[in-house]
């Protein structure tokens, strides 16, 4: 499966907003960070819209780390029924077209949510409901978008596969009799 990734912001962000859910409290400046790494338009974070935006990235983490493809879509059905206003075209900014999840006049926590709602939901149609993943290491609580060839990505990273296969190694020896 080939994927556009112009069309993937919304997905990216959300896998990068669900994993800063899970580092030692994000400041106003890191989420806003976040979205200009994102080209979100307009992102200056208040204190209060960074609770709201953290919140909804745990929520946006759990839709990655379920398993069961059913589960996952009444996840993000919910997601959807608290977010998305209204869809349309456009083609702003010199841009190609693409799909707005929401009203040009949101608020900040608003657009994040229809976009990133928005677009797993389309993610998650184009991807049969597969390929958004949590990473296999037991001590990581990374999420992740498999956009690889086959789609059996079981790691956030390279790193962490190569530190779980490292820890598997020493296991297997550790229970070799001498």
């Amino acid at each position: 499966m080939q994927f556009n990734h112009d069309n993937m912001t919304g997905v990216m962000l959300a896998a990068d907003l669900a994993n800063m859910t899970k580092t030692a409290a994000p400041t106003c400046d890191d989420v806003q960070e976040l979205f200009i790494a994102h080209q979100i338009r307009r992102p200056d974070v208040s204190a209060g819209a960074r609770e709201e935006i953290l919140d909804w990235g745990r929520r946006l983490h759990s839709v990655f780390s379920q398993r069961d493809i059913t589960r996952r879509c009444e996840e993000l059905n919910d997601l959807l029924g608290r977010s998305a206003t209204r869809m349309y075209l456009t083609s702003h900014d010199g841009l190609r077209p693409h799909l707005h999840f929401m009203r040009d006049d949101d608020d900040l926590v608003r657009r994040i949510m229809a976009v990133t709602a928005g677009s797993l939901s389309l993610f998650l149609v184009e991807s049969e409901g597969l390929r958004l993943g949590a990473c296999a290491r037991e001590s990581c609580s990374k999420v992740f978008v498999d956009t690889s060839r086959n789609g059996r990505r079981a790691y956030c990273s390279p790193r962490c596969g190569n530190y779980d296969a490292v820890d598997r190694h020493r296991s297997k020896a550790r229970q070799r009799p001498c």
